[in-house]
């Protein structure tokens, strides 16, 4: 018997939400679209794989990671599965939207 080993790259689940955020504040356009970029290419097994990436992240709990985007102006909040490589985005927004939600559960 014969195993593959397939090295996946990450799936974000969904893309939309950025985009829909962007076209509401064309600010971030170009900040999301980098983010998602680089993240669509990574192979992470945990979240220290992420603070090498990105060292200004927050590893906030529950598989919940805090993004800084456009210089800590937005934060993007994700759910990730490292098991199946899937990266949920949860949260966007700016840093005073942020301020009103729990990371962790959201």
């Amino acid at each position: 018997m014969y195993f593959i080993l397939y090295l996946c790259s990450m799936r974000i689940i969904a893309k939309c939400t950025l985009r829909e955020f962007w076209e509401k504040n064309s600010a971030t356009e170009v900040p999301l679209k980098t983010w998602h970029k680089i993240v669509e290419k990574q192979n992470w097994k945990n979240t220290h794989d992420i603070k090498q990436m990105f060292g200004d992240a927050s590893i906030v709990g529950n598989n919940r990671v805090v993004f800084n985007i456009k210089g800590n102006q937005y934060r993007l909040v994700v759910y990730i599965v490292f098991k199946v490589q899937k990266v949920f985005i949860r949260f966007i927004g700016t840093h005073k939207q942020y301020d009103h939600i729990d990371a962790k559960t959201i």
